[in-house]
């Protein structure tokens, strides 16, 4: 071989720089030593049982709390047993969902389940002059038939306003435009958008830990000793082994663990004053309050496309659909680099934040068809849980996804865990949702907070949407351009507060002037590396046959056949995608 020729094969060997080396080292450069499961890690399956109860606990409360907003606004009787048929179709459809993200999607360990983002424009829907209920007198007469097709035809207007505003996202992921956008979505986007996210939450927090302080308290005190104060306490166990008999083995219960545990004891606590009558009977606190739900909910209940009849669809619900679709998307790419770092993965590619979009969407459409009355987004509570525990295994949420589902079929085993004394709950809101407004505000390590301009920014687009959303709600009337459409969507839009906080964010950051390195450009662009795939030199007329080495991003299967299919290289969400 000639001398030139020897030069430019070691010139295309080092232009190979983003080909992975091997599973292990490109997850280890960005591995966080505190981490206990990575992404890519695989605990015991008893572990993982253990754990996926954890975040299945963690998203139960707030996918419990949606219908029990959304059905009086649907004109539901209170005795209604299609009350629980609503909520085990959420968590049917959350864990359904889910399980295509951690697989096919972005591949991330996110949960993917109902959201408050959808229910500020599905009430404003619902407030509408034709779909306002009639009077309770009127209600009251009216036969359980009449009384049922009442809020069903009210569901279906909503379930086809969920699937169609959906295909926004389905289109600017699987189309690639999300990967264009990034290019505006800067940290002073970030910032305000994942942090109003628990700002905005703190009421239900407080209505939920206001039921009783004090076991609220106690939560947020036990909770915060377990995942913080003892996180390196190793805890005795004992197990047995064929041959080697019984043995201690100290165990890291409570890094593992925190909020299982925290929930156990508190509900274990919550039963003693229950049985010594030291709260009142029919106090949220008590363990026996909501009892009754178990006997009312079925054993076995498939949920299925159109259960409640075919969706409707009508140009003002896909308009205000589209203001809960919009925040959803602006709030998962922000979770998505956020939550890569948490569980030692390397930072997202484009394919796979296009790929996340896309499922998200196609996820909101199926739980729209399905007649769960909202839509998917990534759950910011189970964020916070891999950064309380530490834990980011994949296969914890996959093993999640499979008690959603078994619970959406078995109905009583949800009703189980629904039960939870209300201030426990809120004890543990407190904990996450200040989580998610850390997270938010971490992004603010990569721009000068000594800069004016980016204190401008950053207060206007924090302060500025919690007073709007307040004023509207206070007056949702106050919008009166004429027509009854466009009023709902404005009122819709502007009563986001993670839209209007991130939108207006990114605008001021995008037109006032400011350089790169003090709007934190610089540091973010290394911070996500948007790579688009394994890059050659097109130049170079020599073709090195580099053996292919797995990557966390990549699909599960079928990767041999992507790459020897040169096209798949031009489909946005392709793991062989290359932005040419």
């Amino acid at each position: 071989m000639s001398e030139n020729r020897i030069q430019m094969l070691e010139m295309n060997i080092e232009n190979l720089t983003d080909i992975p080396i091997s599973k292990k080292t490109t997850n280890d450069t960005n591995r966080n030593p505190e981490i206990t499961y990575g992404i890519d890690d695989v605990p015991p399956w008893y572990l993982c049982l253990f754990m996926a109860l954890q975040h299945y606990l963690t998203m139960i409360g707030a996918i419990v709390s949606i219908p029990f907003i959304l059905t009086p606004a649907l004109c539901m009787a209170e005795d209604d047993p299609a009350r629980s048929h609503i909520i085990s179709t959420m968590i049917f459809v959350t864990g359904l969902v889910t399980f295509l993200q951690t697989t096919i999607g972005c591949r991330l360990p996110l949960v993917q389940g109902g959201t408050i983002s959808f229910l500020v424009p599905t009430l404003a829907i619902l407030n509408l002059p034709q779909w306002q209920c009639p009077a309770p007198e009127i209600l009251d007469q009216m036969s359980h038939e009449n009384r049922t097709e009442l809020w069903q035809i009210r569901m279906r207007e909503l379930s086809g306003a969920i699937a169609v505003s959906a295909l926004f996202q389905v289109i600017v992921g699987f189309g690639g435009i999300i990967g264009y956008l990034l290019k505006f979505i800067t940290p002073l986007t970030i910032v305000p958008t994942v942090s109003l996210v628990g700002l905005s939450l703190f009421e239900n927090a407080a209505e939920a830990a206001s039921q009783h302080w004090g076991i609220a308290a106690g939560t947020i005190i036990l909770l915060t000793t377990c995942s913080q104060i003892m996180v390196n306490v190793p805890f005795p166990l004992v197990t047995y082994r064929k041959g080697q008999g019984l043995r201690v083995i100290w165990f890291e219960l409570f890094k593992l663990f925190p909020v299982l545990l925290t929930i156990i004891i508190m509900w274990i606590i919550c039963t003693i004053l229950t049985v010594t009558d030291a709260l009142p009977f029919g106090h949220p606190a008590r363990s026996d309050s909501k009892l009754k739900i178990i006997s009312d909910s079925p054993w076995f209940r498939v949920p299925y496309p159109g259960q409640w009849g075919v969706p409707t669809v009508t140009l003002s619900g896909v308009l205000g659909m589209l203001a809960g679709v919009l925040a959803c998307t602006v709030e998962s790419i922000s979770y998505y680099p956020t939550t890569a770092r948490m569980c030692g993965a390397p930072p997202p590619p484009i394919h796979a934040i296009n790929r996340g979009i896309g499922i998200e969407g196609f996820g909101t459409m199926l739980a729209g068809l399905w007649g769960s009355g909202n839509g998917t987004n990534t759950f910011g509570e189970n964020v916070g849980t891999i950064g309380v525990t530490k834990v980011g295994s994949r296969r914890v949420i996959q093993w999640a996804c499979f008690l959603m589902i078994l619970q959406g079929v078995i109905s009583k085993f949800g009703a189980v865990f629904i039960i939870i004394p209300e201030p426990i709950v809120g004890g543990i809101f407190c904990v996450m949702f200040g989580m998610i407004c850390a997270f938010g505000l971490s992004a603010l390590q990569y721009i000068n907070l000594n800069s004016p301009r980016n204190l401008f920014i950053l207060g206007l687009s924090m302060f500025f949407p919690l007073v709007l959303s307040k004023w509207l709600i206070k007056f949702p009337d106050a919008i009166q351009t004429g027509n009854a459409i466009v009023d709902s969507v404005f009122t819709v839009l502007l009563s986001t507060t993670i839209l209007v906080g991130g939108a207006l964010g990114c605008f001021l950051d995008n037109i006032i002037p400011g350089n790169a390195k003090d709007r934190g450009l610089e540091a973010w662009a290394k911070e996500m590396e948007l790579t688009t795939g394994r890059a050659a030199d097109k130049k170079a007329d020599v073709v090195i046959d580099t053996e292919y080495v797995w990557n966390t991003f990549d699909f599960p299967f079928g990767m041999s056949l992507l790459r020897r299919w040169k096209w798949t290289s031009y489909i946005p969400f392709s793991p062989t995608y290359k932005k040419w």
